[in-house]
């Protein structure tokens, strides 16, 4: 099973040594990101440092060990996903375009994500964090 990660997943994962961060670790290689996850991070990575309160360089470390568990997958693999994307949340969820177009490109993956927006499409299945627990429970 593929698991994509919805960039949010990512943020909560640095901002705090929490549970979503330890499901990272532990289920390690099941996991994939679009692209385009990188760069928002460097766009919110300010507001990341402030609500972590983690100096740059832990930062730095905290994103390459969260990395090495997750498997980017390039904007141009999902490219041909996006149409079939957009149709599926244009009315409710446009920003994650990208995370339903990874999830269309790999068989039998869900999406990992806490946005309850993405469960009105019926194509991919979306687990939030308490979901994805007990999944592997």
């Amino acid at each position: 099973m593929t698991i994509v990660v919805d960039s949010n997943i990512i943020f909560a994962a640095l901002i705090k040594d929490s549970t979503v961060r330890k499901i990272i670790y532990q289920i390690n290689n099941s996991f994939v990101i679009p692209e385009i996850v990188l760069e928002e991070i460097r766009n919110y990575k300010k507001e990341i440092l402030e609500k972590s309160g983690l100096s740059e360089k832990y930062f730095e470390e905290a994103l390459g060990l969260i990395l090495k568990c997750i498997r980017i997958i390039p904007n141009e693999q999902i490219h041909n996903y996006k149409t079939e994307a957009w149709n599926l949340i244009k009315d409710h969820s446009p920003e994650d375009v990208m995370f339903i177009a990874c999830a269309l490109a790999f068989e039998d993956s869900i999406l990992w994500s806490d946005d309850k927006k993405l469960k009105r499409q019926n194509k991919i299945k979306v687990l939030n964090t308490s979901e994805l627990i007990k999944t592997f429970q």
